[in-house]
């Protein structure tokens, strides 16, 4: 497979404090684009980084056609970069196209175009624990036409940006009685921009409140809990770690996946089935109820110390969770090789490692 590489002239790593990221702003020098047409994807380019050109028209403002995946690269004590459970990414993203009437991306363009840009903008990695290479592929309608229809063409990229922490502490949660995220039959497990977009309104209430984010419960009977619009939930009772199950209207989280293995590897009981609110409020006053924390791949891991449901607050000490710390100092270790990669998730990308090097 062919990529064309336009390289910049000069890199603008060398200005970027990696010290003090927000999340999200900065864009490293380089991005990967292809386009679908005639039924077939065309040739990868990787070129400098610059804005877009649409057309007013564009299905994707219209009607919504856009999806995207979320990922991260460290780097390892050799300086190269490390990608973390690629083929999954590959697998979600597909998933979403699918639910989202758009065509599959080629996996060939997705790995090795992501291979080859994460290479060439490797110096923009952080190098702190904790700070990685946020790496944003999406896909979006190119069609110049107002009709309610499925496209006929799109556009892939890629796109990295240098980060830090999303969460530099513990979150407070509000459960939301009135709006829905997700319903069964909907497009919750797809990472579409709508499901993003329609959690905003709720997010900015809760957040009046003095509140982080919203813990979605479902649209049918708001009794059991979803997710966190940044992440997946996970809650200790007992010692026994529980998150919901993922039904359709939950993302399937990889992080979340692999968090999961992970414990059950290490002998901790891990439960994935339907939690009602009821069932968490209840064990948070009788004190059973000892970590609530989140998983995904912008927040790796955040403990939550404050969750509210209607007129009742649960209040506990997020700096005294063993889990939620250990499962965060697993991450942190399997992604920066300084804990054996057992499962062989990880992937160093080197100058040998590139298909066309």
């Amino acid at each position: 497979m062919e990529i064309k590489i336009n390289k910049v002239a000069q890199s603008r790593a060398s200005e970027v404090d990696f010290n003090n990221l927000k999340f999200g702003t900065v864009f490293t020098d380089h991005m990967l684009e292809v386009d679908y047409a005639n039924g077939e994807w065309q040739t990868p380019v990787i070129r400098p980084f610059e804005r877009l050109t649409l057309h007013p028209g564009n299905a994707a403002i219209h009607y919504g056609q856009s999806i995207f995946e979320g990922m991260k690269a460290t780097r390892n004590k050799e300086g190269n970069p490390i990608l973390f459970r690629v083929d999954k990414h590959v697998d979600r993203m597909n998933e979403s196209a699918r639910r989202m009437c758009m065509p599959e991306i080629s996996r060939e363009i997705y790995e090795e175009g992501l291979r080859q840009l994460i290479y060439l903008d490797k110096a923009w990695i952080p190098p702190m624990d904790g700070s990685a290479l946020y790496i944003r592929p999406f896909m979006f309608a190119t069609d110049e036409f107002l009709g309610v229809r499925p496209s006929e063409n799109y556009k892939f990229m890629i796109l990295l940006s240098p980060v830090g922490p999303y969460y530099s502490a513990p979150v407070k949660l509000k459960a939301e009685e009135k709006y829905v995220r997700a319903t069964y039959g909907g497009v919750g497990e797809a990472k579409t921009a709508g499901n993003y977009a329609a959690s905003l309104y709720p997010a900015k209430l809760a957040q009046k409140e003095g509140y982080d984010q919203v813990m979605w419960l479902d649209g049918k009977e708001f009794k059991y809990v979803q997710e966190v619009g940044t992440m997946n939930l996970f809650f200790v009772i007992n010692g026994k770690i529980l998150t919901p199950e993922t039904d359709g209207a939950i993302l399937k989280g990889i992080t979340r996946d692999t968090a999961i293995q992970l414990f059950r590897q290490n002998g901790y009981e891990v439960e994935v089935r339907k939690i009602t609110i009821e069932e968490i409020m209840q064990a948070g006053q009788n004190g059973s109820l000892t970590e609530i924390f989140g998983a995904g791949t912008a927040a790796v891991v955040a403990k939550v110390k404050e969750l509210r449901y209607k007129d009742q607050s649960i209040y506990l000490n997020a700096e005294n969770y063993p889990i939620a710390s250990w499962i965060y100092d697993q991450f942190i270790g399997i992604r920066n090789q300084s804990i054996p990669d057992v499962n062989g998730w990880v992937e160093e990308v080197t100058a040998d490692s590139l298909v066309n090097a």
